[in-house]
């Protein structure tokens, strides 16, 4: 056998040398993968402290508070309500770093927030005349404003209508468990008041104004010009169970249900629906009956699935994923310089930008399986006109980031809770949690004082 000259032998070596790289760069991977998959199952095998804490800290971590030139600076500004007290501050009588004399120039106002120290709440006492019929020996019970008919024996000491408020928003709207409300109002006003009761107050006005609110905010669902919606886990007696939610200009709206279809969708969304319906990726939302119905599909859904097929791609397997993400992030990119840009310049690439779309996702035969199915359902989306819609409809937006957003505090509600006991707990929960964040979404009152006017005519419990 002939000898290898230094030339061939040199490369040989070469190759050798690079495909011991290639093996130790993807062993090291390998085992930082799997490094992290024994840390998740350490931490998941015991109770900690700081669940979601990485173990390990950030080499330079940055100072907390707002940057310079970072974001909008604005002072507090001084409250609305009138000062209860007002003090003169001392004028001074000279300058204390040379003694000199002092001309007044102007002054300044300064406030100091408080609390009253130990508040108590408003008492009313009502004296009631209590008679007996002379003919027919009825008992018959003197009238008052803010007295109820039935408010005797031993639901004769009840609470306002103004604490149910509060405690509702509380619970509903700041998150605390109803378990701890009783707790904060007695820490704040000096007032008792059970769980029970407040539970009992929602399910029965869940059953009365706030209910009828509800379902008015249900019905508005369908007028609106785009509605987002999604869904996320929910228990109702200990069995699996969905909360949607659905987001308009004008009102959030939740809804719980045993199932998550296209017929739980079409409770709010009709298949006659005139506007754009934002969404995920879901099964219940390409279903027939919505196939005359405009949607635009969650753009960011839409890039983690390109970017999880893309993690286990090499070479020219990764080109097909890689345009598409370019393509997707050059039309959100594009959305938002639009009010930058003439209507006709956004017309001009917003055309370019369909065309090179349409033509990345033809349709054809791809080598790969991973990028043959991300052709064939992102392509179907495309070809319904689902995937840039927001370019061509104003008012439209390219993800589905406002429905997630609403359904934050049910997450964070589901974490605190063993969500709903029952059916009647649910639909309190749903009308409750819906009235709130449309009266914080109109922002024109806080939501106590929102709650207190759904209410209605002032009522006692």
């Amino acid at each position: 056998m002939a000898e290898l000259d230094s030339t061939d032998r040199s490369e040989l070596d070469s190759k050798d040398r690079a495909e011991l790289i290639a093996l130790i760069l993807e062993q090291r991977r390998m085992i930082e993968q799997l490094r992290k998959q024994v840390d998740e199952l350490r931490r998941g095998g015991r109770r900690q402290a700081a669940p979601f804490s990485k173990g390990r800290r950030v080499d330079n971590p940055k100072r907390p508070g707002r940057k310079p030139g970072k974001g909008l600076f604005s002072r507090r500004s001084a409250p609305f309500q009138p000062p209860s007290e007002i003090v003169l501050a001392a004028v001074p009588s000279c300058c204390p770093d040379c003694g000199g004399g002092l001309e007044h120039q102007g002054e300044e106002i300064a406030t100091t927030t408080e609390l009253p120290r130990n508040p108590q709440p408003v008492i009313t006492q009502y004296r009631v005349p209590v008679c007996r019929c002379r003919r027919c020996g009825k008992s018959v019970r003197g009238k008052a404003a803010g007295l109820a008919p039935d408010q005797t024996g031993a639901t004769a000491h009840r609470v306002g209508p103004g604490v149910m408020a509060a405690a509702h928003a509380l619970h509903y709207g700041m998150g605390i468990p109803v378990r701890k409300v009783p707790g904060v109002l007695e820490e704040l006003t000096g007032m008792r008041i059970t769980q029970s009761a407040l539970t009992q107050d929602a399910l029965r006005r869940a059953a009365g104004m706030v209910g009828e609110t509800y379902q008015n905010l249900r019905a508005g669902v369908c007028q609106a010009a785009a509605v987002h919606t999604d869904d996320t886990g929910w228990r109702v007696g200990g069995e699996n169970a969905f909360l949607m939610g659905f987001d308009t200009d004008e009102a959030t709206v939740y809804q719980i249900r045993r199932q998550h279809r296209s017929e739980e969708v079409r409770e709010l969304i009709p298949a006659g629906y005139s506007g754009v319906m934002v969404t995920d990726r879901g099964k219940s939302y390409d279903a027939e009956e919505f196939a005359g119905v405009a949607q635009q599909k969650c753009l960011a859904h839409l890039l983690r699935n390109v970017s999880e097929v893309l993690e286990s791609k090499q070479g020219r397997a990764r080109e097909f994923g890689e345009r598409l993400k370019t393509l997707l992030r050059e039309g959100l990119s594009l959305w938002r310089d639009r009010c930058d840009l003439t209507p006709q310049e956004f017309c001009r690439r917003a055309n370019e930008l369909e065309e090179r779309m349409s033509g990345h996702l033809r349709i054809r035969i791809l080598r790969d399986d991973d990028n043959q199915r991300l052709l064939d359902g992102i392509g179907l989306q495309h070809d319904r006109g689902h995937l840039l819609r927001f370019l061509g409809t104003e008012g439209v937006e390219p993800t589905n980031n406002r429905a997630e957003r609403i359904l934050r505090p049910a997450v964070i509600a589901r974490k605190v809770s063993h969500c709903s006991k029952n059916e009647s707990g649910a639909h309190a929960f749903a009308a409750f949690a819906s009235v709130v964040q449309t009266i914080r979404k109109k922002a024109q009152e806080t939501v106590a004082q929102g709650l207190l006017n759904v209410f209605g005519q002032p009522q006692t419990r």
